[in-house]
């Protein structure tokens, strides 16, 4: 009995230090300390009228590219370039092996030469026919005087007159000799030049000023007509390319507005949009049912082909709910904005946004119509702070 007596003792004193305990819990807090207001400014939630704008993505391409390659067989000997260099115009790339084409070069020049000498001998033949053929003809008139006078037998008559024929004749032979070798000479001048080009097409040269993109050979590889053996880029302007939608083909025309963004890479900024004009608009593939747009890109620093783009075309126009830019805070992949309440108060708000133009971004979701944004939110800015120097939300503005 007495156990059971002091169990109920501990029972009950355990009882009132937790009764005890719990009423000092509960009691209020003291009050805390009036947080002093923080100066502001602040802007107005607004509808407002964009135009749609359509975006694409695309490659940076050079406007003008140049793969050099050979015209003829023959053997890379020297490739004086590598992949970054820059070239001026007419700077020698590739070297091929030229030797035997030198070889027939000097042929054709023996040739030139050879047919020249034939010339003159032909013209020689030719004069010494013509002397031959004077004679000839004086005879014949001598015997055909004297026939007449019966001073010539008709055998002396027939004579002279075969001699002058043969001799007509080999004047003809002559001529046609001296014809001959000159369109021989012209031949052997026509393979001389003909030579002398091949020659030249074992040295390669820059077509313009720029950059060696690619080099596609070594030396001792053997270089074919259309193989390619160095790439080079102008490096005097890009273009965007990019794959539109055949849905998108009325928003893009030959000279029209395009607004062109260039990621730099990795552990760079992007880029801010800058406006551009579309420099060709290909045909519809119907295949692809898609179209290739290129747009011109403004001359900066640091662009390169096979950088990554964006395109953004404009479009109809539509309503939206705007706020300014300013006043979104970006925390990670969220965003937010600082909202002021009919008190006074910044309130911390999670929104939705989308497109940005002209120093407005879209809201999509979080804010109303005729909302207090605060503008360029301070570090020290925290949710429920009182602000100053901003208009108070409306009642409408607090009833959306």
């Amino acid at each position: 009995m007495k156990s059971i007596l002091k169990y109920s003792k501990a029972w009950v004193a355990g009882a009132a230090v937790v009764s005890l305990a719990a009423c000092q819990s509960s009691a209020p807090e003291p009050a805390a300390e009036a947080r002093a207001p923080i100066d502001v400014k602040t802007a107005a939630v607004a509808s407002t009228t964009w135009p749609t704008t359509h975006e694409a993505g695309g490659v940076v391409r050079a406007r003008q590219v140049a793969v050099v390659s050979a015209q003829l067989v023959a053997p890379v000997r020297e490739l004086r370039v590598k992949a970054g260099d820059r070239v001026r115009r007419g700077q020698t790339l590739v070297v091929l092996d030229g030797r035997q084409l030198d070889a027939l070069a000097a042929q054709a020049t023996a040739a030139a030469a050879g047919s020249k000498l034939g010339l003159e001998a032909a013209r020689a033949e030719l004069a010494a026919a013509e002397a031959a053929h004077v004679l000839a003809k004086a005879t014949y008139d001598r015997i055909s005087g004297l026939k007449e006078k019966n001073s010539a037998t008709a055998q002396e008559l027939d004579q002279a007159t075969a001699g002058l024929a043969a001799a007509g004749a080999r004047v003809a032979a002559a001529k046609a000799r001296v014809a001959e070798t000159e369109a021989g000479i012209n031949a052997a001048t026509a393979a001389e030049q003909a030579a002398s080009v091949s020659a030249s097409y074992t040295t390669l040269t820059s077509p313009f000023d720029g950059i060696v993109a690619a080099r596609h050979a070594d030396p001792g590889s053997l270089a074919a007509p259309g193989a390619p053996l160095v790439t080079v880029e102008d490096t005097g302007g890009y273009r965007l390319e990019v794959q539109m939608d055949e849905s998108r083909a009325h928003l893009v025309a030959v000279g029209g507005r395009a607004d062109v963004r260039i990621d730099r890479g990795a552990g760079e900024a992007e880029g801010d949009w800058q406006q551009s004009t579309v420099a060709e608009v290909a045909n519809i593939d119907p295949a692809r049912h898609s179209f290739t747009v290129k747009v011109n890109l403004p001359a900066a620093e640091g662009l390169r082909s096979g950088l990554f783009g964006r395109v953004r075309v404009l479009g109809p126009s539509r309503t939206v709910l705007a706020a300014p830019r300013s006043a979104i805070v970006r925390r990670g992949q969220l965003s937010f904005a600082f909202v002021v309440d009919g008190e006074g108060s910044a309130r911390l708000r999670m929104v939705s946004v989308g497109e940005e133009s002209g120093g407005e971004i879209e809201v999509l979701a979080g804010l109303h119509e005729g909302d207090q944004v605060v503008l360029d939110p301070p570090a020290s800015l925290e949710d429920g702070r009182p602000v100053r120097g901003a208009a108070r939300a409306t009642a409408a503005g607090e009833a959306k």
